[in-house]
């Protein structure tokens, strides 16, 4: 790189994607008093952010490639009951991304995997103390308790299995194991089918809609441009400066851009030299009035659905749909965590739900982020989270920044690099 080209410790910056992970990194490049604009196709938690079970969980953020997965053949795979779903359909770039996604659903991957997670699992929490610290309003709440519930005691087994290998990657969790007995007397609302569970400790959630409104309004009230409704076309490295270009003509200059439009990733990125495939992973939700739901943070493992309290009315979140992610919602999807939900939850009225949501999680192939610098020294990416954008995004936002605004990147970044 010639000397004239070398970046230099950014002035402003431009985030495109207006959510968990480009709010958050916007916050922090603020902090270390770069001027900065977010800019987002559609407007604050648009994507992913919004309707999610909004767990601040480290100890369940493990990569999503799995080995149980490829067991679950392709007949449950093109189910529309199935917890994990893809629509037939011809469509050569997800066929990649599943080759790809097989191939690290193998023990070993798993556990390379893992043991690039543990660090940030570590620092999670506390990059959202520091945002409290710093006058985001939003609170985080403790998931005390917060049960993951199964059917039968040989049904937990994996999971156990799962949170050992997690210890086993040097983060600390802690665990108490209850019979279906003390399962229902802590949450009354869970059904006779509740056989055994684990509380797990440690744990925080919050809203996840109220929580970027109130990150957007952070970064705002320090001066920084929240932009919605612009659709940015192409990125441009012109040397000395980049160039944000949307479909209605705005040119944003600034001397760094970062990346974090989530399962959009790759159209921008592509051409910096990020060949990572970002695939859409959709979840679904809905709310409902808290009366027979529980009272705290639940997950039904084998079922893939979470319930998440907000307010006077529980969040009921669940599936993983590997489509394109403007695709319009799959009403079969909503049903489906309906059936997964009721013969857990007796006393759930379905009928009452409102808000129902699709949002596209940003996926890819070996479950890990991509976090960091891409072939040009200007350019930047934060994304790629799966369903774990909640939990690490106000991290690796943290660390982006300090990246951008030191040239020094964090050990825990290694293995997330865009370019590998």
């Amino acid at each position: 790189m010639s000397p004239h080209n070398a970046p230099r410790t950014p002035r402003d910056a431009v985030v495109i994607g207006a959510g968990m992970t480009g709010l958050a990194t916007a916050w922090f490049l603020q902090e270390a008093g770069v001027e900065v604009t977010v800019v987002d196709r559609r407007h604050v938690a648009a994507g992913a952010s919004w309707g999610n079970a909004g767990w601040l969980s480290p100890a369940l953020a493990v990569p999503l490639p799995e080995p149980g997965a490829l067991r679950l053949g392709l007949r449950t795979l093109l189910s529309p009951a199935s917890p994990l779903y893809i629509p037939p359909r011809a469509d050569p770039r997800l066929a990649r991304f599943l080759l790809s996604f097989s191939r690290n659903c193998t023990p070993r991957r798993r556990r390379i995997a893992m043991s690039a997670l543990a660090p940030l699992n570590r620092q999670a929490q506390a990059a959202y103390d520091e945002l409290a610290r710093g006058g985001v309003a939003e609170p985080t709440h403790q998931s005390d308790p917060c049960l993951i519930a199964f059917t039968t005691e040989a049904a937990r087994t994996p999971f156990l299995h799962e949170l050992e290998a997690v210890r086993a990657a040097g983060q600390s969790v802690d665990y108490d194991l209850l019979s279906g007995a003390e399962a229902r007397a802590m949450e009354p609302a869970l059904s006779e089918r509740t056989g055994a569970a684990v509380r797990l400790h440690g744990q925080r959630f919050l809203n996840p809609g109220a929580y970027a409104a109130a990150l957007a309004d952070a970064v705002r009230e320090r001066g920084g441009k929240v932009v919605e409704g612009l659709r940015v076309t192409r990125v441009q490295d012109h040397g000395s400066e980049v160039a944000v270009v949307a479909s209605d003509g705005t040119d944003l200059r600034a001397d760094t851009a970062v990346l974090a439009n989530g399962a959009w990733l790759n159209r921008l990125a592509a051409p910096f030299g990020v060949r990572a495939a970002v695939q859409s992973g959709r979840g679904y939700s809905f709310t409902l009035p808290a009366e027979g739901l529980p009272t705290g943070p639940t997950y039904f493992a084998a079922q893939r659905v979470v319930c998440t309290p907000l307010g006077e009315r529980v969040r009921v979140a669940g599936m993983m749909e590997f489509t394109a992610p403007d695709r319009p919602a799959d009403p079969r999807r909503v049903q489906a965590v309906i059936d997964a939900a009721r013969p857990m939850l007796p006393g759930a009225d379905f009928s009452r739900r409102t808000d129902e949501w699709a949002g596209p999680r940003p996926c890819t192939a070996d479950g890990l982020p991509l976090v960091g610098p891409t072939r040009s020294p200007r350019v930047h990416v934060c994304g790629g989270h799966g369903m774990w954008g909640v939990a690490l995004g106000p991290l690796s936002g943290k660390l982006l920044a300090e990246s951008i605004v030191t040239g020094r990147s964090a050990a825990e970044l290694t293995s997330l690099h865009p370019l590998r």
